[in-house]
Order: structure tokens, then C-alpha cells, then sequence
């Protein structure tokens, strides 16, 4: 064939393909351009899943009258002016490409007023071609009607999934931008029932209970509130406990800007921030924000702006893991989000202390006698006042109340069930402790502890491993001595396309070298980064903590409980153990009461 200019309607329809995929990709176009004309309330309505009908009305800026026409036209937009509007983009769209593409393959109606104009205009589309502005009633904000999407596009139109299908594909969008903007309030119908709506929320409770609403309560109970500001970077808002993991990656919503992203960097630092305290094959759950210079990064990476490019990937990546392992590094036993701030202070007032023993402090009983790594000291000692424990099992109704206001928060032990639990009195009802899981944390973040004082210990490899790699490779091991260093290692480079090892992490002796050095070299290809050292070694520390931890049937001594009890209070990440399954749980007194029907 020759070469031909396309007609505009086809050039359009080829752009639909881009933008349009489905009456969700509709909504989202939007909804978005609604938030960037700074509406206070945007309204949707949608028919049969959106293929009959997507309508959004907002109260925003509006459009004039001379402008309808060309919001019409491809590459046509209010949002940027030139290269460097386009290296600092801090709206949502700017392409200027969705409402031409949309209108290619739809019925679309525009009616707008703008804020300063004394009524509306209406443009409508067939075909892709705006017919001349005329006046319609409607107030101050932009109404923009979608309908029979795909109308003249039939075999993309056979493409579309059920009704019910592509609801629930809108209904993901609407919540995605209802939760990335709190200011701006929503309300959402299908086939004329109300699904979704939801005030504006300007304080921290009203975003919550929005956020409940959107991810449900489950979500809230679980979730601790992130913030930190360093660097030009600042990171704020919620990620769910550990326990509270999902099988599948459904509740992870992460915003630039305002702008929701899915992007490899973000996802592998939230990842490592929650490292060690997930089953396998678990993910977190998370609703977390990202400010920051809109010049360090690239929106335009992606046709959807979905995925972008950071200019110091390294640092947001850092700022984001080390924001996240933080939150949930004071995810103490017992303690509430209050008390994370002070991840070693003591609870309960005076009459409680406890410590992590020192090499030369005396354990108690059955704790510190595990199979262990010289110089990894896991004694543990308790001070209390075993005055008031005596109180709760045996004194008068007079004592007990004296001694409730010394309550710590996982109690005092009364027993041990089966030879695998504690169960313990505290000052809301009954506390029960997994021991092996309770003490496997323990333990762990301890020589966790012992291996970040010392450092990771190198062995010389009697015979040094020669790895042939592509010299691209060969130039990363140059690259990254330093890192390689760091972590135990010790590579020379020995020709075009050749390096050797000559030493190893201590706790790796009997590792693959070869396979070892091609995933570090594969990581930091990929990524410009590795932690696979860091997560082997814990794994094997973790092995370590789990045969090293108390067994199932193992008695244990009422000090050695309330020791047990006291170090979980002080411990990192001690709500659950180094595989993800919570080490304790608690059932209040008024469950107690329901559960006997008492007070009926």
C-alpha cells in the first residue's frame, strides 16, 4: 500500500484503543479531568456496567463557551504549555487525548458553564465530529455524557465482559479516585441505585471512616497510620497489620501525587518494609500516599500514566522501606498505635520492667538455654512485683482493684494450657500467647539484633569460584565493590567477561556460589539494588530462632511466663512471628459475658 494520511475519525479510533479499553477506562478519564477543574462534588451515574451510559457532573471550574468545541480536539488542553509544564505535570491528565478518543467510539454530550459565564453551552459529538456550541441550562461545573460506547466499533464491543463484570471494573475506579482525594466528595448510582456516597473528608477521622467505607471496617481495626516527612519526600497513611495480610494483592492502593500508580519500585519497597513478618505467598494490605517534587518524576512513562519513572529511584525506594519496616517494627505485643512512638518504654508504670539480658545477666528459667551461635546472648530476666500477680490469683476483690492500675498490657500469666499456650489476666479480660511463635520472635530479633552490631562475617572460600557472565555483568561486579563488600563478599573481576569469589557470607558456607552471584548480578540489573543477602541470612536466622524457640509440651514456670510475657511488650514486630502467624490474641470481658449470656 502507500503511504496515507489516516482520516481524523480513524486516527481517533486507533487512540480509543489506547484509552478506551472498557466503560471503567471512561469513568477514569473523567473523574480525573473533574478533579483537575478543582470540583468540591463530582456525581456519577452509570447504565448496564457504563456501556449504555457513563455520565459525570462536578461543580468545578467549567468550560467557556470558545473552548467546548476544541476540548473536542485531539492534543487540545488547558494543562500544560510547553516542555517544562511537561517535566513539572502536577494534574492528572494533560495528554489532551481522552475526551476526542472517547467521543470516537461513543454518543457524548458536553454541557459546561464556566464561573465567571452567566449560563452553559452544550457541545454534542457523532462520530467523533463536535457539533456548534449552543446554550443549555446548568450550573456553574461540566456534565459530560457517554453513551452506546462502542457503538460503531461492534468487534470491540464483543470484547466487553457481563454487566455485572464491568461494574465491578467501574466500581474499583470510583474508589480508587474517591480514596485519592479527600476533599472532594462522591456519590455513585448504577442503573439508578445508589452504590457509593460519601461526604468530603478534611480530618483524619472523617478520612477514616471514608476509608472504612471504601476498604471496610476490617481494614481500619487493622490498620496503623503511617506519616514521615525527609528529603522532599513525604509518605502518609495506612497499612494493616501483618496478621492481616490477603492471599491476593486486591487492598494495595498507592498515590503520587494524587495519582494512582502501580509501579515495580513502590511495590518491592512496601515489600521488604513488611519482610519477615508475612506467611509465603501473602501480601500486605495498604493505603499509602507519596508527595513529592513533581520534576523528580516522569508521569508520561505509560499510555495510562499508571506506572512512572523516578529520577533517584534508590531514594524513594529507601525512604518508602525504611517509612514502612519502621511502622511495623512497633507493632509490640499489647500495645496500641499510641505507644509505638517509644518502642522500648515501659508500660504499666513502675511496678513492670523488662529487659533484654546482657551476656552476663542470669536467665530465667528455660529461657537463654537454647542451641545458639557463640556470642548471640538470648537470656532473658523480669523484675516485677510478684505481690501483684499474687493479688490477681488470690487476694481480696480490694487487692485485685489495687493492683489493676499496675497492669501491663498482656497481664500476668495464670496458666499453661496444653504445654503450647499462656493464658494471662489483664486488665481488659484474657490474654492467649502462642509460646513457640511468641518466643521464635524473640528470639529472632534478637540475633537479628547480635548480626546488625558485629556485621556480616565473610569466609574465605578454599577453592575460589570462577563465574563466567556477559561482560555487562563483569561491569555491574566492578560497579557495585562496595555493596558486594558490605555483604560478605569478596569478587575480583579476572577478565572481559569473567569474575571469581573468594569469599562468602559465614552464615551462606554451602551455598550455590555461581547461583548466588548470577541472582545478585540479575537483581541489580533489574533493579539497580539487591537484599537478597540480607533475606537469606534472615531466613537462616530465622531457622536458627525456630529450632533455638520453646516446644510444644515444654512446661514453663510462672516467672518464665511473665518473662516470656514481658519481653513480647519490648519486642519488634512481636504481634506475630518470623512466618506471618500472630503470637497472641485477646478475648475482652464482654465477650466473656456474651459468650455466657451474662446480664440478660
Amino acid at each position: 500500500m502507500p503511504i496515507i494520511q489516516l482520516p481524523p475519525q480513524l486516527v481517533n479510533q486507533i487512540a480509543a484503543g489506547e484509552v478506551v479499553e472498557r466503560p471503567a477506562s471512561v469513568v477514569k478519564e473523567l473523574l480525573e479531568n473533574s478533579l483537575d477543574a478543582g470540583a468540591s462534588q463530582i456525581e456519577l451515574d452509570i447504565e448496564q456496567g457504563g456501556l449504555r451510559l457513563c455520565r459525570v457532573r462536578d461543580n468545578g471550574t467549567g468550560i467557556r463557551r470558545e473552548e467546548l468545541e476544541l476540548a473536542l480536539a485531539r492534543h487540545a488542553t488547558s494543562k500544560i504549555a510547553s516542555l517544562e509544564d511537561l517535566e513539572h505535570v502536577a494534574s492528572l491528565g494533560f495528554r489532551g487525548e481522552a475526551l476526542p478518543s472517547i467521543a470516537s467510539v461513543s454518543r457524548l454530550r458536553l454541557v459546561s458553564c464556566h464561573r465567571d459565564a452567566e449560563a452553559g453551552w452544550l457541545v454534542e459529538a457523532a462520530k467523533g465530529q463536535p457539533t456548534p456550541a449552543k446554550p443549555a441550562a446548568h450550573p456553574t461545573g461540566t456534565s459530560v455524557e457517554v453513551r452506546d460506547l462502542f457503538y460503531n466499533t461492534p468487534a470491540r464491543r464483543r470484547f466487553m465482559k457481563t454487566e455485572r463484570t464491568e461494574f465491578t471494573h467501574v466500581q474499583k475506579v470510583a474508589e480508587k479516585i474517591a480514596l485519592s482525594r479527600f476533599s472532594t466528595g462522591f456519590r455513585f448510582t448504577h442503573n439508578q441505585r445508589p452504590v457509593m456516597d460519601l461526604p468530603p473528608a478534611s480530618s483524619r477521622a472523617e478520612q477514616e471512616e471514608r476509608v472504612a467505607r471504601v476498604c471496610g471496617r476490617s481494614f481500619m481495626e487493622h490498620a496503623l497510620h503511617v506519616e514521615n516527612d525527609a528529603g522532599g519526600l513525604r509518605l502518609y497513611g495506612w497499612i494493616a497489620r501483618p496478621t492481616f495480610s490477603r492471599s491476593q494483592p486486591n487492598l494495595q492502593h498507592f498515590f503520587l501525587n494524587g495519582r494512582a500508580v502501580r509501579d515495580k519500585v513502590i511495590g518491592h519497597a512496601v515489600r521488604a518494609g513488611f519482610q519477615d513478618v508475612l506467611f509465603h505467598g501473602r501480601h500486605p494490605a495498604f493505603i499509602l500516599y507519596l508527595d513529592m517534587d513533581p520534576a523528580m518524576v516522569d508521569v508520561n512513562a505509560h499510555p495510562s500514566k499508571q506506572e512512572v519513572r523516578f529520577r533517584d529511584s534508590r531514594a524513594v525506594h529507601d525512604f518508602i522501606r525504611r517509612t514502612v519496616e519502621s511502622a511495623v517494627a512497633g507493632t509490640h505485643a499489647g500495645r496500641g498505635e499510641s505507644d509505638y512512638a517509644d518502642t522500648h518504654g515501659q508500660t504499666g508504670g513502675p511496678a513492670v520492667s523488662g529487659r533484654i539480658g546482657a551476656a552476663q545477666s542470669r536467665p530465667a528459667r528455660g529461657f537463654g538455654q537454647q542451641h545458639t551461635q557463640p556470642g548471640l546472648p538470648l537470656g532473658a530476666t523480669v523484675r516485677e512485683r510478684m505481690s501483684a500477680y499474687a493479688d490477681l490469683v488470690g487476694g481480696t476483690p480490694a487487692q485485685q482493684t489495687q493492683a489493676a492500675g499496675e497492669f501491663p498490657p498482656l497481664g500476668y500469666a495464670l496458666a499453661h494450657l496444653h504445654g503450647a499456650y499462656i493464658l494471662a489476666q489483664n486488665r481488659n479480660g484474657l490474654v492467649i500467647v502462642d509460646v513457640h511463635a511468641a518466643h521464635e520472635r524473640i528470639t529472632y530479633e534478637k540475633l537479628k539484633d547480635s548480626m546488625q552490631s558485629t556485621g556480616i562475617q565473610s569466609q574465605p572460600l578454599l577453592v575460589p569460584v570462577q563465574v563466567h557472565v556477559t561482560e555487562r555483568e563483569a561491569d555491574l561486579a566492578d560497579e557495585h565493590q562496595p555493596v558486594f563488600e558490605q555483604l560478605g563478599l569478596a569478587i575480583d573481576r579476572n577478565g572481559p567477561a569473567s569474575v571469581t569469589v573468594r569469599a562468602i557470607p559465614s552464615l551462606l558456607a554451602g551455598a550455590d556460589v555461581e547461583t548466588l552471584l548470577r541472582d545478585l548480578l540479575a537483581d541489580l540489573q533489574a533493579a539497580g539494588q539487591t537484599d537478597r543477602i540480607k533475606r537469606r541470612i534472615d531466613e537462616m536466622l530465622a531457622e536458627v530462632a525456630c529450632h533455638g524457640s520453646v516446644r510444644a509440651n515444654r512446661r514453663l514456670t510462672v516467672d518464665e511466663m511473665n518473662a516470656l510475657l514481658r519481653d513480647m511488650e519490648t519486642t519488634e514486630r512481636s504481634d506475630q512471628c518470623n512466618h506471618g502467624r500472630p503470637t497472641w490474641t485477646a478475648v475482652t470481658m464482654q465477650e466473656l459475658d456474651r459468650l455466657f449470656s451474662r446480664g440478660r
